[in-house]
């Protein structure tokens, strides 16, 4: 376990999360912001990214669980990101559609914002996303993040334009 919010607990992903990371990567509804939903092969690659990060980082997306069935509701977490040419420590979030609109990505990514400050030193935590991502755009907006500068993103063959939002530490603690 990395971390505990009031309905969720955050842990790292294993393989056995495969299902769960199918219901969400390939779920065209949750990955519209992306060009599409992913095959298995690029979910599997998703997954090996994150233990990658694990190792090298010792951070990265996490399962998201249900603290009361033990069921995962998305992936959640803290990544190291690019955002126009600056390294940046970004909380990110994914959720299984059939979760969205109950307040788990606010939960998990407030959660995940006081970890990186009060657990890993950080300043500033980011969030980078798609312009056409109002659902993410919101919970950044409530978890107090503000919007800073836009930069492009080629992913997929597509020029993406996506958002910057960051909150300092003494922003995030005033709230």
């Amino acid at each position: 376990m990395i971390l505990k919010t009031e309905r969720l607990i955050l842990r790292e992903l294993a393989q056995e999360d495969f299902p769960d990371l199918c219901e969400i990567l390939q779920d065209s509804r949750v990955m519209y912001a992306y060009e599409g939903a992913f095959t298995n092969r690029e979910v599997q690659d998703w997954l090996e990214k994150q233990f990658t990060r694990y190792r090298e980082d010792k951070i990265g997306l996490w399962a998201a669980v249900d603290r009361e069935n033990n069921q995962m509701v998305g992936q959640v977490g803290l990544t190291w990101q690019d955002a126009a040419g600056q390294r940046v420590l970004e909380v990110g979030y994914l959720l299984k559609y059939r979760f969205w609109h109950k307040g788990y990505a606010s939960e998990a990514a407030k959660g995940c914002m006081d970890y990186a400050f009060r657990q890993m030193g950080a300043d500033r935590v980011y969030s980078i996303i798609r312009d056409n991502n109002l659902a993410s755009q919101k919970v950044a907006l409530h978890n107090g993040m503000k919007p800073g500068f836009t930069f492009l993103k080629h992913y997929r063959g597509v020029d993406m334009p996506h958002l910057v939002f960051s909150i300092t530490k003494e922003e995030f603690y005033q709230k």
